[in-house]
């Protein structure tokens, strides 16, 4: 038996090496905050104008910067169906279309139209939150005060990021938004913020997280498809809600390699 092990495992081992060795796409998933705040969140960011001189001499800082990831297809969050995108665009290009303060104007179309690409790919899809469900378990069963303390954690988040924004560039924020210890911290506050609530026969709490997870697996699924070619280099530009469940699926895809943001901002004496 341990021959036969033995032979299993070295058939297995020069497989696994040259799926690791073999040229893979590239994935880089961009977390944002929102620049234009829509005000969709449960907990809004409060941020200043993007289309301000400062903040546009800033964006060009940002646009270089991704510039070095050399991106082969741009993914925005709008809907994977959305007509919208594309009819902008093409106004984008045609010099008919102004760019408003959306990140999805001021990194995708702006670095998509620098980069000379005729298309932008819209990936988004819409999924179940069902926060009020969970809200509710909880005061159903007198945990009301613990449910809240939770969700005040992310609203302290929020403001933090806030902060951070208004005392540094545009940049030097996604670089923060981007870095492995933020996006673990709000992965993490799903867990702690939602997961106690439930028991048999009423998962309010895991039903909220796996409809959140199952969201995000849609959207890297339109992702995948745009991968054509090992040589392909995706940029995923995404409220940063969404960047470390993101990072988690793309990381476990053995077909793609994954990239972080701060691989393409270092500066002199950094």
């Amino acid at each position: 038996m341990r021959k036969i092990g033995l032979v299993g495992v070295l058939f297995l081992v020069p497989a696994v090496v040259a799926t690791q060795s073999a040229k893979r796409a590239q994935i880089l998933v961009l977390g944002t905050y929102h620049m234009a705040s829509p005000g969709k969140d449960l907990f809004n960011s409060k941020v200043d104008d993007v289309m301000a001189d400062k903040r546009q001499r800033e964006m060009t800082e940002v646009i270089e910067a991704l510039k070095r990831f050399r991106p082969t297809k741009i993914a925005i969050e709008a809907h994977v169906g959305s007509g919208r995108v594309a009819r902008e665009y093409k106004n984008y290009l045609e010099g008919k279309y102004t760019l408003t303060a959306n990140e999805i104007d001021q990194l995708g179309y702006r670095l998509a139209k620098e980069l000379g690409h005729k298309t932008i790919y819209a990936v988004d899809e819409d999924g179940d939150f069902p926060f009020y469900r969970v809200r509710n378990y909880a005061i159903a069963n007198g945990r009301k005060d613990q449910f809240e303390a939770g969700q005040t954690v992310v609203a302290t988040r929020v403001k933090e990021q806030d902060a951070f924004l208004a005392s540094h560039t545009i940049l030097e924020t996604l670089e923060y938004l981007n870095s492995d210890a933020d996006a673990r911290r709000a992965v993490g506050e799903y867990y702690t913020g939602f997961m106690p609530y439930g028991e048999p026969y009423e998962y309010a709490g895991p039903d909220l997280i796996a409809s959140w997870f199952q969201r995000n697996l849609r959207i890297y699924n339109n992702v995948r498809a745009l991968v054509t070619s090992p040589d392909d280099r995706i940029l995923v530009i995404y409220g940063n809600g969404h960047l470390g469940w993101l990072r988690q699926i793309v990381s476990g895809d053995p077909a793609v390699q994954l990239r972080n943001l701060n691989e393409f901002t270092k500066r002199d004496g950094r």
